[in-house]
């Protein structure tokens, strides 16, 4: 990240396309979690109440105390790896502070609240489907923006290269 401080993205060209490949890689991480949420739910909170508290109708059983715990064990390590990577990166552009903070804390509150949505819906109450949908879009907008942010910054740093 040393690179982005000092200036050297506008050196290092192999650098800058590194990450850029980085963010490539990011960006189909983005797609495939919008694909695996509309796989098993839609933007409907019937359809999320159903996949969390099951549907005799589809036979669906409702989510299990200790699956959804793996998948929170794993979420919330790899979720939180991948914001910080993402924040710290956008950090070191030329964007404004009230950007970064704002986008920061946006990330930061929007996996948390996808990851908590769905405990919340399956132990708390089913009206906090509502929660789950806005959170993961909430999450999926947040990650975009760091996308399109950091890659803007490191796209102007190699036309600068020219």
């Amino acid at each position: 990240m040393r690179y982005f401080v000092t200036g050297e993205q506008q050196r290092k060209s192999l650098l800058n396309a590194l990450v850029l490949m980085f963010l490539g890689y990011i960006a189909l991480l983005w797609l495939s979690n919008a694909l695996m949420y509309f796989h098993h739910m839609t933007l409907l909170p019937s359809s999320v109440t159903a996949y969390y508290l099951g549907s005799e109708e589809q036979f669906i059983p409702p989510r299990s105390y200790e699956g959804m715990l793996e998948v929170s064990h794993f979420h919330l390590f790899s979720m939180g790896m991948l914001v910080v990577t993402l924040t710290h990166l956008m950090l070191m552009t030329e964007f404004s502070v009230r950007l970064k903070i704002g986008l920061s804390a946006a990330t930061y509150l929007s996996a948390i609240s996808d990851e908590a949505a769905g405990w919340l819906v399956r132990f708390a109450h089913p009206m906090f489907a509502y929660f789950k949908i806005a959170a993961f879009l909430s999450l999926e907008i947040s990650l975009a923006l760091l996308l399109i942010v950091v890659s803007t910054a490191l796209i102007k740093a190699r036309a600068k290269m020219v």
